[in-house]
């Protein structure tokens, strides 16, 4: 990798949730500061909200690595579970096995534990992170655990976070009594074009550059134009960049090199993907709408299907660890292993700089724009791409995965 070229000890712009690394905009600091209410005040639910990739794991990862001792914590990242799997995965995170347990006894095991927890001293924090996907049953369920009190309060304090679509869903009718009960509620927004210089640099300073520059200035701009300051994407632009300028030995990151990763990358300016996304849905006849599916892809292990997942417009991170948008729980994959960019008229897979790699027809690939049928491994995994536009938007060329056509 590019570290000895550019003299520091850590990759700068990894995609995993590293609380080191964190910079504390004034928005990122105020949403940690109202996660840091929850320990003193128990009167309601906290909810943080934020686009995909706009640091609202890596704010989570921060404030569980600062709390005291005496706080018990658990900590939910699979959200697609029925009330009674949801429960039981709470009462896993302070301890027990509850799986043999029927509902009222694991609502009895969690208040009596609660109450437990009270009478020692210690304060509980349940934080639900891709709360967007809470079904209302489940979220019912959380707000009758928030109910849990003693005389003189409630024992149990609760975080939510999630991708915008949580405020649509607190906003419905089903959710009134939910919605009176949350005490704080904030929408972490994208980065400044002044922040986002402030993040590069500060990331690069924790890696070890001590104050060297190594980013061109001419080159922010250019960083900020294309990732609308959404930090995950500046890691992505930022690390591929870097990777050019190691290609040409270079320790200075140039524009050529930001040019040279968009076309790589297949990016176009921020504003005017979404603008083409808002068009696209007003002009059905041309393309797929915003959130309409593009494609399917199946996740299979030892030729049996475990993981069937649409592709809308969007990125999709597949890794080992939970913050990823899907988890493959295997020592074969990497952290944060590879990602899928859906647009509307395109699909392309990308390796994130992981151990084993993805492998198209035997050869180990960086990047390979998807065509229908195409199979991808993944560590022990298969990945079936299954196209879902309509047959004009099919690519009708069969190419190696080498040839210009496709990668």
């Amino acid at each position: 990798m590019y570290l000895e070229l550019f003299k520091l000890h850590e990759l700068p712009f990894r995609l995993s949730p590293d609380p080191q690394f964190l910079y504390l905009s004034k928005q990122h600091a105020r949403a940690k500061a109202y996660m840091e209410s929850t320990i003193w005040f128990t009167d309601g639910f906290v909810v943080i909200t934020g686009e995909i990739g706009a640091g609202k794991t890596t704010l989570i990862e921060t404030f569980l690595r600062e709390l005291e001792a005496e706080v018990v914590v658990a900590q939910i990242n699979q959200t697609q579970l029925s009330p009674t799997a949801f429960l039981q995965t709470v009462l896993v995170q302070f301890g027990f096995s509850p799986f043999d347990m029927k509902k009222p006894e694991v609502l009895a095991t969690l208040n009596q534990f609660l109450t437990e927890q009270h009478i020692a001293g210690r304060k509980v924090v349940l934080i639900i992170d891709e709360a967007q996907n809470l079904s209302y049953k489940v979220l019912e369920e959380i707000r009758m655990l928030s109910g849990i009190e003693t005389t003189k309060e409630k024992v149990l304090r609760i975080i939510l976070a999630g991708q915008p679509e949580l405020n649509e869903k607190l906003n419905s009718r089903e959710l009134i009594q939910l919605v009176q009960r949350v005490r704080l509620r904030f929408h972490l927004s994208a980065l400044t074009s002044a922040e986002t210089v402030s993040y590069i640099d500060h990331r690069l300073e924790v890696a070890g550059a001590e104050g060297r520059r190594i980013f061109a200035e001419d080159t922010y701009p250019t960083i900020y134009r294309y990732t609308g300051g959404t930090p995950r994407l500046v890691n992505t632009l930022c690390d591929t960049a870097m990777m050019s300028a190691f290609g040409r030995e270079s320790d200075v990151v140039t524009a050529e090199d930001i040019t040279a990763a968009l076309r790589e990358l297949q990016w176009v300016e921020f504003n005017a993907r979404t603008n083409r996304m808002q068009s696209l849905q007003m002009d059905g006849a041309s393309a797929p709408e915003t959130g309409q599916t593009v494609g399917r892809i199946l996740l299979a292990l030892g030729g049996t299907t475990v993981v069937e997942r649409e592709l809308k417009p969007g990125r999709l991170v597949i890794g080992r660890t939970p913050d990823n948008d899907l988890q493959i729980d295997s020592k074969f994959i990497s952290r944060h292993h590879c990602q899928i960019v859906t647009q509307p008229d395109a699909c392309v897979i990308e390796d994130l700089n992981s151990t084993n790699g993805i492998f198209v027809k035997s050869k180990r690939v960086r990047r390979h724009n998807l065509n229908d049928g195409d199979v991808v491994v993944v560590g022990q995994h298969e990945m079936m791409y299954i196209d879902e536009r309509a047959p004009r938007y099919r690519h009708s060329e069969t190419t190696e995965p080498g040839d210009d056509k496709r990668d």
